[in-house]
């Protein structure tokens, strides 16, 4: 066995953007007349019941939930990745804000029709879910914050009060089995799977 220390080449970089793997979501927002805006985003993380949510304040989804607080973050798997992608380049915006269209977005309102995904109604918040997506989570906004250091984007926090599961990726009662379920993620703006398990912590309950 070489005890060598394996060498690294290290060079200081200033890449263009820092989406370096994380799970893909679908958010799900009332618009004013009712209907329900699809945003597909790429900047979450949970701490226990709470999820934290980075969004453009150019956005449909950004202006929705300033005057309806409520949300359903819906989990695609990798089988998703098309139908996420057909709504990326869309933006609920109508006119579309000049700075998304000088980015090449286009406006379209019917994101259901546009994505291919289908609607299911939702038990405790008025935006409806997304079937196909494995994992689908209404949550209220407990509050909106757009930071000093960079006036372009929003820090949302909500809370989850209704998790729902596909039950093929369910291990038992209330908990998701890791070798059954697996989120679609954005890797420097390219759409990957997970991998092969190589373990678990000490906390894991299954």
């Amino acid at each position: 066995m070489n005890s060598e220390k394996a060498a690294y080449e290290i060079e200081m970089i200033k890449p263009k953007i820092l989406y370096y793997g994380t799970p893909v979501i679908l958010l799900n927002t009332l618009n004013e007349d009712g209907t329900v805006n699809i945003s597909p985003i790429s900047s979450s993380w949970a701490l226990g019941e709470y999820i934290i949510l980075g969004i453009g304040i150019g956005g449909k989804a950004y202006e929705n939930l300033k005057h309806h607080p409520e949300c359903v973050i819906n989990i695609p798997d990798p089988s998703l990745w098309e139908n996420v992608e057909k709504l990326a380049p869309y933006t609920g915006k109508e006119p579309v804000p000049d700075h998304k269209k000088s980015q090449g977005f286009a406006s379209g309102k019917d994101k259901y029709k546009i994505s291919g995904l289908t609607p299911i109604k939702s038990v405790t918040v008025q935006p409806n879910r997304i079937k196909e997506c494995p994992l689908q989570i209404e949550a209220k906004v407990m509050n909106i914050r757009i930071p000093a250091y960079d006036p372009f984007f929003a820090i949302v926090e909500t809370e989850a009060i209704q998790v729902h599961a596909h039950k093929d990726i369910m291990h038992s009662e209330n908990h998701i089995a890791p070798d059954k379920w697996s989120p679609l993620i954005y890797n420097f703006r390219h759409y990957f799977a997970l991998g092969e398990s190589l373990g678990k912590t000490f906390r894991s309950e299954t």
